[in-house]
């Protein structure tokens, strides 16, 4: 009995490959599209290795930090950092963003606040950061948690306030109120947009590492495309940039699995 209760979910697991593998396939297009004519450009010596090294080099480049360790202990800070921060501003944002959303008193005394800290470019944060935590750790996870905030508070205020009202009359109707409202019809209604300011805030937390990174770091991917950049390794500076594009998709395909969960248990 048992064995015939999981055949349906092993068919249902395949049936899923199946589905996953074109789509991967059609992705991987572009990336080796760009590949193959990055190759063909150096190799026929259109642009000087000088300004554009091949890709072998670059991968020689990987290999050579990957053997002395360096390239673990960059990619591995950096993702520390990055999850830190990101975890810090998205738990703000998704409490302001609700509070907002919610509550007409607070989106008045709190919304244009907000609004203008937004407008804020990420450096002008830098020098108030040293100052006030010093060139530590602390200032840098800041920094990308306040990259990580204002998309994830933007996009779930405005998904809560424009919940159809209709489902909240009915919520309401069967006597729910509060947190039981919130969690049993608004958050539910809301997941899709909560889910693209996330992805929007996880974009933002890898566009901010790199300006944390010029706080005075000695380790990161942000550093070594500015030690690269002061030692003229152009091949260490593409490396820094395909890791960061990487491990920024491989993150992002992360929150697309929350997603799916999110989807099948509230829709």
């Amino acid at each position: 009995m048992t064995d015939v209760l999981r055949v349906p979910s092993a068919d249902r697991a395949g049936a899923r490959l199946a589905l996953a593998a074109p789509a991967v396939l059609i992705g991987a297009i572009v990336p080796l599209a760009l590949l193959a004519l990055w190759w063909a450009t150096t190799s026929l010596g259109l642009v000087p290795p000088h300004r554009l090294p091949p890709p072998r080099a670059v991968l020689d480049a990987g290999l050579q930090l990957a053997g002395d360790g360096a390239l673990w202990l960059h990619v591995g800070i950096s993702a520390q950092r990055v999850v830190l921060g990101f975890t810090i501003g998205a738990a703000a944002g998704l409490a302001l963003g609700a509070l907002v959303g919610l509550s007409r008193a607070a989106n008045r005394l709190l919304g244009p606040t907000v609004g203008a800290f937004r407008a804020v470019p990420s450096l002008a944060w830098v020098p108030l950061l040293v100052l006030s935590l010093g060139i530590t750790e602390d200032s840098k996870v800041a920094l990308i948690a306040i990259g990580s905030l204002f998309p994830v508070f933007t996009t779930v205020a405005g998904a809560l306030r424009h919940v159809d009202p209709h489902l909240v009359e009915a919520g309401r109707a069967f006597g729910l109120r509060g947190i039981r409202l919130l969690r049993a019809v608004q958050l539910p209604a809301a997941v899709p947009s909560v889910v693209s300011g996330l992805r929007l805030a996880l974009a933002q937390a890898w566009l901010f590492l790199v300006a944390a990174e010029l706080i005075a770091s000695s380790m990161g991917l942000g550093f070594l495309l500015i030690d690269s950049q002061n030692n003229g390794r152009v091949d260490r500076i593409l490396l820094a940039i395909v890791l960061l594009a990487v491990l920024g998709k491989a993150t992002d395909a992360l929150i697309g699995i929350a997603e799916r969960w999110l989807l099948r248990r509230w829709l």
